[in-house]
């Protein structure tokens, strides 16, 4: 198991090379819509580094104007900051924050490099660029998940069992999904995935 140091070298590495990735995008890239439901890549990255740019309270500020509904004011600040921030801005709060101490509540460091995988994700794979998550990061990620995950992005995984075919990792019981553990990563974060990522049976439930 990593510890806070090795996470917090892995989070800095991630949020590198995703900030490295960004500046390389044309105008047109960062309109593509991601796997975040009505999100473009720039609303995903202004909501990955929301947390730079707010402080503990103007984040609790938003949250009660947004009835304390996360999701509603995630979204309205992520759509706020696109409005106020160029894409070359975007990408420079990545680029200056790689050290940057914030962690989710109850998440820890391994919560915060979570948050900058998945959504990471969320954008470089509709993208299609094909990029692949080190291995050591990406094992970070997966040895926290659990039954809370489905829980809280509401995955309904019974009778299934999730089967990497490039790490020796698998998640539940069942019939075989398979596919690079990254995807299989995003299932289980509640994102159905473009054509051609995963195989099995059951592929077409998560697959748009």
């Amino acid at each position: 198991m990593a510890d806070e140091t090795e996470v917090r070298a892995a989070i800095a590495a991630e949020r590198h090379d995703l900030a490295t990735l960004l500046t390389g995008l044309s105008e047109r890239q960062w309109d593509t819509p991601t796997l975040c439901e009505g999100w473009r890549v720039r609303e995903v990255v202004a909501h990955m580094t929301m947390p730079f740019r707010l402080s503990t309270p103007k984040f609790l500020l938003e949250l009660l104007k947004a009835r304390g509904n996360f999701g509603k004011m995630a979204d309205r600040s992520a759509r706020a900051d696109t409005a106020a921030l160029t894409s070359g801005e975007l990408a420079a709060s990545m680029a200056d924050n790689t050290g940057h101490a914030w962690k989710p509540p109850g998440g820890g460091f391994e919560g915060a490099l979570a948050h900058d995988v998945i959504h990471g994700l969320d954008f470089t794979v509709p993208l299609g660029i094909g990029r692949k998550v080190p291995e050591d990061r990406l094992r970070i990620v997966l040895d926290g998940l659990g039954p809370k995950n489905l829980n809280y992005f509401g995955v309904d995984l019974t009778g299934i069992e999730l089967r990497a075919d490039d790490l020796d990792w698998s998640f539940g019981s069942g019939t075989p999904l398979s596919g690079a553990a990254q995807d299989l990563l995003m299932i289980l974060c509640g994102r159905t995935l473009p054509e051609g990522h995963l195989r099995g049976d059951t592929a077409g439930r998560f697959t748009r």
